[in-house]
């Protein structure tokens, strides 16, 4: 068994270790669950050398503090929320490959914006190393328990490229000298969701639900033109929204038997306030759903925090199935550019070392 990769000093507001879920099994009842910005939780893991959906860390908010126990130390990525990071005082980028020396102490501040940041590691991370059990429903070898003070973290193996990039980096963070030895990779991953500009909130693309023409006019006209906040009562679960003036009402509420639900679905409630359903949401449901926010704004959900204000546009189930493959051909390109500039990198240092 793998050493201690890294120990959970403080948590922070919630940190838990997520992958992209577990996919096929909700006609069985179980969740598929899975981190609540796939995107960012990919891009992590890309810049690392990882498989795109290997465990990571998703810290909430801020607040979080993690030791480095790997004794060569690890190949670290901060992908996500707006939120600051040092390495005992000293800034770490985020969206970049950087080397972080064993002993050292990461600390995550207040996100600045966005509400989720992914702690990637190459290798990812395997079940802590004192895991007894799931934890929260749908959770499995505590991926997606939320973690506790104390805990030690394992990772797997890194790939060839992983530990290649880790090695380079760390002989360069010897080079350069310092008290606080660290390197960063030179490239950048873009950021891949989108965020509200000042003042204009997040826009959530959706189709009608099978509720919707239960909605008066009125109603959704208001649904597509008003803003509504995001309530301090969201979780993973779903994100409950209050609408800007009075709550939003069916016109005809008919009996409904549970059904089926998926991450997207926004429900109402009896209380006029919508739900979205999020990644850690239940298998069933039983009140009406009135639209559907298209799987590519799902990271754009996940990143919502108590306050945001957010808008519905409407879009086809067309359109949304174009801009799902236009997202899943962004990370293609993302991996591929990563992986060529990770080879030129490593054959720049290679070339260097023997002059």
């Amino acid at each position: 068994m793998q050493e201690a990769a890294i120990t959970i000093v403080r948590t922070g507001f919630g940190a838990e270790l997520q992958h992209l879920g577990r996919p096929g099994l909700r006609g069985q009842g179980m969740p598929a669950g899975g981190a609540m910005d796939a995107l960012s939780l990919q891009a992590a893991n890309l810049l690392c050398g990882n498989e795109r959906g290997a465990p990571a860390l998703e810290l909430a908010l801020g607040g979080a503090r993690l030791r480095v126990d790997a004794p060569e130390g690890l190949l670290a990525a901060i992908c996500g929320a707006d939120m600051p990071a040092d390495l005992d005082g000293v800034p770490l980028p985020s969206r970049r490959a950087v080397y972080v020396p064993s002993g050292g102490t990461i600390s995550l501040g207040a996100a600045r914006s966005g509400c989720r940041a992914y702690l990637a590691v190459a290798g990812g991370f395997a079940a802590p190393a004192d895991s007894r059990a799931a934890g929260e429903a749908g959770s499995a070898g505590g991926i997606g328990r939320r973690l506790a003070a104390g805990e030690a973290l394992r990772r797997s193996e890194p790939t060839a490229r992983g530990a290649a990039l880790l090695a380079a980096l760390a002989e360069r963070a010897a080079e350069a000298g310092g008290g606080v030895p660290t390197a960063a990779a030179p490239w950048l991953a873009p950021r891949l969701v989108a965020r509200g500009g000042a003042g204009s909130g997040t826009v959530l693309r959706a189709v009608p639900g099978a509720a919707y023409g239960q909605l008066a006019q009125a109603a959704r006209q208001r649904l597509w033109r008003e803003r509504l906040a995001a309530s301090p009562a969201s979780d993973r679960m779903g994100v409950r929204l209050v609408p800007d003036a009075h709550p939003i009402e069916l016109e005809r509420r008919a009996e409904l038997r549970s059904h089926g639900v998926l991450p997207g679905a926004v429900q109402l409630p009896p209380g006029g306030h919508p739900v979205v359903l999020a990644a850690g949401c239940q298998t069933t449901g039983g009140y009406p759903v009135i639209l559907h926010v298209i799987a590519a704004d799902l990271p754009r959900l996940g990143q919502l925090r108590p306050g945001d204000e957010i808008r519905f546009s409407r879009v086809e189930l067309e359109e949304a199935q174009r801009l799902l493959l236009r997202q899943q051909r962004e990370l293609d390109r993302l991996e591929a550019a990563l992986r060529l500039r990770t080879e030129r990198f490593l054959q720049e240092r290679h070339r260097g070392s023997r002059r």
